[in-house]
């Protein structure tokens, strides 16, 4: 029975040290790569010309930016929690106030895509990233490489 358990603790640990060297796949994520692929994805799924996608990109680009500057703000409410009542209902609301401002910034980019593309390109640009990002988050940044 010792035996056993023993064979049984250094398989699980043997284990747990692979994929501790697969989560390492994390500290080779490159962000160029990511973006480049994205672009080549949504480029593919929208039926982008060359034209269209040298114009979408940077304004494409500048969105998800901006995004990610509010992102990270309601990422550093989420890091430490407020020690009082007040401080963590004041951190509910400005958590709420960055998402609508997200959602404010979203419609402004969309808009100005709509000028840019006919609606059925936008629509399928959006749909194309919304699976482009589901497919990142479902391969996992521990290189499971589930699709």
């Amino acid at each position: 029975m010792k035996r056993h358990l023993i064979i049984s603790f250094m398989l699980f640990v043997s284990l747990q040290t692979i994929n501790a060297q697969r989560c390492n796949n994390i500290k080779n994520f490159d962000p160029a790569k990511f973006k480049a692929d994205m672009e080549q994805f949504i480029t593919n799924e929208a039926c982008l010309t060359p034209q269209e996608a040298s114009a979408f990109f940077p304004i494409f680009n500048e969105m998800i930016r901006n995004e990610r500057m509010l992102y990270d703000r309601i990422s550093a409410l989420r890091r430490i929690k407020p020690a009082t009542e007040q401080g963590c209902a004041d951190a509910v609301r400005k958590r709420d106030m960055l998402e609508i401002q997200i959602k404010e910034l979203q419609q402004q980019y969309h808009n100005r895509f709509l000028k840019l593309l006919p609606a059925s390109k936008v629509y399928d640009i959006l749909r194309a990233q919304h699976r482009f990002n589901r497919r990142m988050f479902k391969k996992g940044m521990c290189g499971n490489k589930r699709q």
